[in-house]
């Protein structure tokens, strides 16, 4: 990426921070002040989609001559987004519902370069498999990892091994950007080589 090119990372996750960073490209973060679609019934992929966009194009109206990457991430079982819990009561309920059972991760990705008009999307999908948990691997799980920030009330990367059995897919987007994704649509848009 030339000096004179900005990357805005419009998310406030610290975890999509350490990501993106492992690509090596500067970047700041601008944290977009937008009510995220969360209706559970929707279809994952196009919420995931949707809410990227909209990050994205938050940022992207207010910074134009820059470069914005929009993320989100939800957890869907049973016909069901999971987004952040709102309390610790609904993220051990949603540790329970998803105790011993395969879920799907999908992840939404946006870049918007407001200047020239340039937009794309692309999109990941990756399954998990966990362990069945008792009430008191609940417990303890939810005792050392802040969990209300997490789609599904949990993070693969934060004391997982307690939790999780397996995973297909990209570990990335399971924590919240996939890498190998997001690369492709920088390389893609110019921004790395």
């Amino acid at each position: 990426m030339s000096a004179n090119l900005t990357l805005i990372l419009a998310s406030a996750s610290p975890r999509r921070r350490e990501l993106l960073t492992q690509l090596g490209l500067p970047f700041t973060v601008a944290v977009a002040e937008v009510t995220e679609h969360e209706d559970p019934t929707t279809a994952p992929r196009a919420m995931v989609r949707h809410n990227a966009a909209l990050k994205a194009d938050w940022v992207s109206v207010r910074h134009p001559e820059a470069w914005v990457l929009g993320a989100d991430t939800t957890v869907f079982l049973d016909g069901h987004a999971l987004n952040k819990p709102r309390d610790t009561a609904e993220a051990r309920a949603m540790l329970q519902r998803l105790s011993g059972r395969t879920h799907t991760v999908f992840t939404g990705l946006a870049l918007r370069h407001q200047a020239s008009g340039y937009h794309d999307e692309a999109g990941e999908t990756s399954t998990v498999t966990f362990h069945p948990l008792t009430d008191e691997v609940i417990s303890d799980y939810l005792a050392r990892v802040h969990t209300l920030d997490k789609a599904g009330g949990y993070g693969i990367q934060e004391h997982g091994t307690m939790l999780v059995a397996g995973h297909t897919g990209s570990f990335s987007n399971i924590v919240g950007l996939p890498l190998e994704a997001t690369k492709q649509i920088l390389t893609k848009a110019g921004l790395l080589p």
